[in-house]
């Protein structure tokens, strides 16, 4: 008896075994059926703002390893010129202006009240969490603040970090928008906060590893304020004040690339994971010298510089290391491409914008994945169809420019080229016709509570042109005191002649929107 109920025991432990390595096999089974997908967002990194898009001296040997070990694509754009927009377009898929989503928040406490990525719009994290993924999101959220709308409430089953535009890097420094983790405060926060968030990504990663896993790392960086540790800054002897401290921080977002991407192949992943890198919008180059050359312009602007970003991605026995990309791409095709390479069915109910770039990237497709984008930001707003591009900067004339021949966006080709640009503003008019108007403007302490989008034909609505003609009752070309009662009439009134012309309006406003595009990019 003794002997049966022993032989009995041994045999049910030899079952718990199978069973428990039966499982372990199927748990790794699922986690390779099924490819890991992680997504580092940088913020306000210029063009040229690394290695292997030029960079000379801030060395960033870990984001230059995405390009190396996949593809570079040349000709990738964010969704928008600011942050918030742009990444309400890459967490949707879509055009972020199909939910009226174009403008910055402004700080949370003043942010209007319908700000947010609408629950009606679906974010990546909550398509691949119902796919099975374990998902998880560190850093900068920046697309909703009230309950609903927050990471840990948007499809992530964990999140770590901020909810607004920016916030202190430093450890110990009083701040208005605090640390969060799933929504709770977090008041223990020791180290440099782009290292934080490398340490909150690679723990993430090695709580998730027996599961198909999602990350997006969603740096501040490199994001004012300019504050770097003495570590970071140390490792740039040759440079000094504002490039140095621009250099510390650039350094950190590196290194923490570099963490993750070392726990990956820890993992074994490496060949089971898809890497997409790239920055929500172009460099602030006055502010922080972050550097968006060859291009023309700076974030807050439809120029090349505000919106065409170091756009990179690898998937290690996928995609061919060292490839370069020439067609245009857009950051809201991560998430396309992410969910067809997760065997997530792409949604038919509200189509995707973006669009799966692996059959591009891998041959399997010719052709472009796009033949035109469009950006828009109130009265400001850019198309591109195929190499052309329009950019209809606020209160200006259309521009248009031949980016084959003319990345630099340097010669005008608008008179020269009237059909054509003709043919690009038609483009234009039809994509903006299925879009919704702004839900909201940014806002801070100074507009509170002024939030709300213009109404259309308002006096904030339409050109400097075309409100002057509405000033100017008598049409005789000039403004009178009368005509336009404003406090601002003698500062605008250059001669001091009593009377105002286009030009010297024109010239007044076009300050004004130098100095309001600042203050919306931040």
């Amino acid at each position: 008896m003794l002997m049966n109920y022993q032989n009995g025991n041994q045999a049910m432990k030899n079952i718990l075994t199978i069973l428990s390595s039966f499982c372990l096999l199927a748990s790794s089974f699922a986690a390779e059926s099924k490819p890991n997908i992680i997504i580092f967002l940088a913020d306000d990194l210029g063009y040229a703002g690394v290695g292997v898009n030029g960079c000379k001296d801030i060395p960033t040997p870990h984001i230059d390893s995405i390009a190396k070990n996949g593809v570079r694509f040349t000709d990738g754009y964010a969704n928008h010129c600011v942050c918030s927009p742009s990444r309400a377009g890459l967490m949707s898929g879509r055009y972020q202006h199909r939910f009226g989503f174009e403008a910055n928040s402004g700080p949370e406490r003043f942010a209007a009240e319908n700000f947010g990525l609408p629950r009606t719009e679906p974010t990546l994290a909550e398509r691949l969490k119902a796919a099975g993924y374990a998902t998880g999101m560190v850093g900068k959220w920046h697309i909703g603040f009230k309950p609903g709308l927050r990471p840990h409430e948007r499809g992530f089953d964990y999140h770590y970090g901020f909810l607004s535009g920016a916030r202190t890097y430093l450890p110990g420094k009083a701040d208005t928008d605090p640390l969060l983790r799933n929504g709770q405060p977090v008041t223990d926060e020791k180290e440099y906060l782009t290292d934080a968030f490398a340490r909150e990504a690679v723990a993430f990663l090695d709580r998730s590893k027996d599961k198909p896993f999602f990350l997006y790392l969603a740096f501040n960086a490199v994001h004012g304020p300019l504050e770097a540790t003495d570590a970071y800054t140390a490792r740039f002897p040759n440079l000094t004040g504002t490039r140095r401290i621009h250099a510390g921080m650039v350094a950190a977002m590196d290194d923490a690339v570099g963490r993750v991407l070392g726990k990956v192949r820890a993992l074994g992943q490496e060949e089971n994971t898809l890497v997409f890198f790239y920055s929500d919008n172009g460099g602030p180059t006055p502010q922080t010298t972050a550097s968006n050359e060859p291009l023309r312009g700076y974030k807050g602007q439809f120029y090349e510089g505000g919106i065409r970003e170091p756009f990179l991605a690898q998937w290690k026995g996928k995609l061919q290391a060292g490839a370069v990309y020439r067609e245009m791409v857009m950051g809201f095709d991560c998430h396309a491409t992410a969910l067809a390479a997760a065997g997530v069915p792409l949604p038919t109910e509200k189509s995707l914008d973006g669009v799966n770039l692996l059959p591009f990237l891998t041959g399997k497709q010719a052709g472009r994945p796009h033949e035109q984008l469009f950006w828009r930001a109130g009265e400001k707003h850019a198309t591109r169809v195929g190499d052309w591009k329009l950019v209809q900067e606020r209160g200006g004339e259309p521009e248009l420019f031949n980016l084959m021949d003319d990345i630099s966006e340097k010669t005008d080709l608008a008179a020269k080229e009237p059909a054509k640009l003709k043919e690009v503003q038609a483009a234009y008019t039809a994509w903006e016709k299925q879009m919704m108007p702004a839900q909201w403007r940014r806002q801070d302490g100074r507009t509170q509570g002024a939030g709300k989008a213009p109404a259309k034909g308002s006096a904030r609505g339409g050109g400097i042109e075309e409100r002057f003609k509405q000033y100017d009752k008598n049409r005789d070309g000039k403004l009178t005191p009368t005509e336009f009662p404003m406090s601002s009439f003698k500062q605008a009134d250059k001669d001091g002649d009593g009377v105002l012309t286009f030009d010297e309006v024109k010239a007044y406003y076009g300050v004004r929107r130098q100095k309001t595009d600042q203050e919306e990019s931040k």
